[in-house]
């Protein structure tokens, strides 16, 4: 944790900014500070103890042997049968951005768009807001690989800094070195250091896109104890160190003298948690005692929901129900029954459907906003798509699967083209999305509400049809809503 402080003088600590201009090479720094202050072990290593300590105590005792017939032989070089310092470290050094309450710290908080990450914050640690759009699997990626040499048996490690590497080919021991034999060297799965790697895609947010303009993406490197903290569709602000890359494969051959960028990320701060995860104060949980104990906790909480819209008290009830969802029954035989429901806004132009849909989906946890004529039955479930990492056919989520045990609101749900409109029965009953795409057969999760938006036939109810004919949905989507609302816009000389 770091803070910009300032002296009684007014003149700020130099260190902070420092570490803010070159922060992977205070990283370093700090790591090797560490490894000296680092207090010793106060019990014996035994047989019962986790394999992988009893490996890094042997890797520092021949450590500090080896140093110390270094020193008695008066060599001031490096020892070259010492472990790397990746190797025997039990602990990763990240950089947090905090600055506390109350302190007179001027340090810019304010996360930057990704539009506005430009070449001059390269090796910055920087904060970077964005929504997730896509995640990747997470894969061991290698950190010091370690070869035996199959003449004399020799030890080598060599730690991995980038993307690209060359393995060792020949034996550098003294051994070899004295016959010439120049020994075959194999790498040692087990004897290398590996961490979780998981590569993730930000996106600038929708207010953060200037007019006539297309999001722009950012590719954000998670490592450690960073990876499964993310998951497409959440609005995440990210610290970490803006690093070049090169291309490689063959967009090397196309890209020449262009390089990539990439935020090496190093502390995830996740925006609209789930329920499970909130944290109240004291003050807040007097408050919600003092609602419950009032006996109108129903009617204070659906007011509240948008408040500056006039009225549909009975359309705002039913809207905080979506929000607060069922529970998801089992039956003995099998069966399961949806706990979530879904709701249809059926209404004249003007009575403020999509100002509904916007509130809940920015109120909900996890909440996705959709309009009927720009989505596709692809963009709305699944799409399979070649990843650009591992090269593999994957499968990347739509709209209902980011929305999974969340809100997804669809405006102009009647607008819509019928093939399109096929594609959400099964998520409206069942719960899932199953796809059959280029050799992958499986199901998608999209435990999720639907909140639909849409205008009678002819744009305006017309009393003078019946009810059927002026929602012009098919019967097998409408008895898929639990329930629907006609919000109905009375023309009125004393009102309007």
């Amino acid at each position: 944790k770091y803070e910009k402080s300032f002296s009684d003088e007014g003149t700020a600590l130099r260190l902070v900014d420092s570490i803010e201009r070159n922060a992977k090479h205070y990283i370093d720094v700090l790591s090797r500070a560490v490894d000296k202050v680092m207090p010793k072990e106060t019990k014996e290593i035994s047989f019962k103890d986790d394999v992988l300590d009893i490996i890094m105590s042997q890797r520092e005792k021949r450590n500090e042997s080896v140093m110390m017939a270094a020193e008695n032989e008066l060599d001031p070089s490096q020892p070259e049968g010492i472990f790397p310092a990746e190797l025997t470290r039990r602990y990763t050094l990240v950089f947090k951005p905090i600055t506390p309450v109350g302190s007179d710290s001027d340090r810019n908080t304010k996360a930057l768009a990704v539009r506005n990450v430009r070449g001059e914050h390269l090796g910055h640690l920087i904060t970077v807001r964005g929504i997730t759009t896509r995640v990747s699997d997470v894969k061991p990626s290698v950190q010091v690989n370690a070869y035996t040499c199959d003449r004399c048996g020799y030890e080598i490690f060599q730690p991995v800094t980038s993307k690209q590497f060359t393995p060792m080919t020949e034996c550098p021991s003294p051994e070899c070195q004295q016959n010439n034999s120049k020994g075959q060297l194999f790498l040692s799965t087990r004897a290398s250091k590996f961490l979780p790697f998981q590569e993730v895609k930000i996106q600038e947010m929708a207010d953060q896109v200037p007019v006539g303009h297309i999001p722009r993406t950012l590719t954000v490197h998670c490592h450690g104890t960073l990876t499964r903290q993310i998951n497409p569709g959440d609005v995440i602000d990210v610290a970490g160190i803006f690093l070049p890359t090169p291309y490689t494969g063959f967009k090397a051959i196309r890209a020449g003298l262009l390089t990539d960028t990439y935020l090496e990320a190093q502390h995830i701060n996740q925006h609209k948690k789930a329920y499970d995860d909130l944290v109240f104060d004291a003050k807040t949980f007097r408050r919600i005692e003092q609602y419950k104990h009032s006996g109108h906790m129903y009617e204070y909480l659906s007011r509240s929901i948008a408040p500056e819209i006039y009225g549909h008290h009975d359309v705002k009830k039913a809207l905080l129900l979506l929000l607060i969802g069922g529970v998801t029954k089992e039956m003995g035989d099998g069966m399961r029954i949806r706990g979530d429901i879904n709701i249809c806004l059926m209404g004249d132009p003007g009575v403020a459907k999509s100002q509904l849909l916007k509130y809940i989906t920015k109120v909900a946890p996890r909440g996705v906003y959709t309009t009927g004529r720009g989505s596709s039955g692809v963009g709305l479930t699944a799409a399979v798509m070649r990843d650009p990492v591992t090269d593999e056919m994957v499968l990347e989520g739509g709209a209902l699967v980011l929305a999974d045990n969340g809100i997804c609101c669809i405006d102009e749900f009647d607008k819509m083209d019928d093939g399109d409109r096929t594609a959400i029965h099964e998520v409206m009953e069942q719960q899932t999305i199953s796809i059959s795409k280029a050799g992958i057969t499986t199901s998608l999760n999209a435990r999720t509400s639907i909140l639909a938006a849409a205008n009678p036939l002819y744009g305006r109810y017309n009393p003078r049809i019946s009810p059927v004919d002026n929602i012009n949905l098919p019967a097998a989507l409408l008895s898929r809503f639990d329930i629907l609302f006609l919000m109905l816009d009375q023309p009125s000389r004393e009102s309007d």
